[in-house]
């Protein structure tokens, strides 16, 4: 699998993810909520951030579903549902992981013709090569 690059101003996304919370960099000026992590505020130009925790539920805006030809760590899984995520808190946070049945379930294990827009799904994390990642749930 492919392990994402962590930078300074995404590290405490991944030191929280470990702890199994949700927590999206939040401009102390003017509180706008940003993801990806920056360094400066695009709304105000702030350079200081609090880590705002999420409820972790959303719902999926775009779905796909790779086939291959792909990397090989990961045609062997294909193919698998990939979700765009709408957090609830704010329908301008987006985030892109796989849809799982459960926490410690393959990447294969939902099938993708029982996905929908608008299905509401939950974050829950998983480890890739030492480092937590959010994956999607379904949330019934």
């Amino acid at each position: 699998m492919l392990k994402p690059l962590v930078d300074d101003d995404g590290a405490p996304y991944f030191a929280y993810a470990a702890k199994g919370e949700l927590r999206m960099q939040a401009c102390a000026n003017c509180g706008e909520v940003l993801f990806p992590p920056r360094p400066m505020c695009p709304r105000c130009q702030g350079m200081e951030f609090a880590w705002k925790l999420m409820s972790g539920r959303g719902h999926v805006w775009s779905f796909a579903v790779p086939r291959p030809p792909l990397l090989p760590d990961y045609a062997a899984l294909a193919p698998y549902p990939v979700v765009v995520v709408e957090l609830e808190e704010d329908r301008r946070l987006r985030l892109v992981g796989n849809l799982v049945a459960a926490e410690d379930a393959d990447i294969d294990s939902v099938d993708p013709a029982t996905i929908e827009i608008g299905q509401p799904v939950r974050a829950v994390f998983r480890e890739i090569e030492g480092l937590f990642v959010a994956a999607w749930t379904p949330d019934e």
